[in-house]
């Protein structure tokens, strides 16, 4: 069993594969720093244990659509055009989807004390 430690979100993680995958490992946690700095750059500021989730959460996305599209195309059917690549994020609306985000857990760590 190989030992890797990758970088991730700007924080170090020692990571066990198998030997031999140790490139793949490092290609995939490469992916998710690359999904987590886009999140930095459209000006989400949240912790690290937020980021990789919101990263975690785009890649079970495209999984999934990944996974419908192999069930169409399995089941003799046509597959939809890929989405168009999203346009630049509105600084404004980055602002109060944080705001937003900052109220919701402000929320939650109230519940939590009560």
């Amino acid at each position: 069993m190989a030992q890797v430690t990758v970088r991730v979100g700007g924080y170090s993680h020692p990571v066990a594969c198998q030997d031999g995958q140790e490139r793949h490992l490092t290609n995939m946690a490469a992916e998710v720093d690359r999904r987590i700095g886009t999140l930095k750059a459209m000006g989400m500021q949240f912790g690290e244990t937020r980021m990789l989730l919101l990263a975690a959460l785009q890649l079970a996305d495209e999984t999934a659509d990944l996974q419908a599209e192999i069930a169409a195309l399995k089941a003799g059917g046509a597959v939809a055009a890929p989405a168009p690549a999203p346009a630049a994020p509105d600084p404004e609306l980055v602002e109060r989807l944080n705001g937003v985000a900052e109220a919701i857990e402000t929320i939650a760590a109230a519940l939590e004390r009560a």
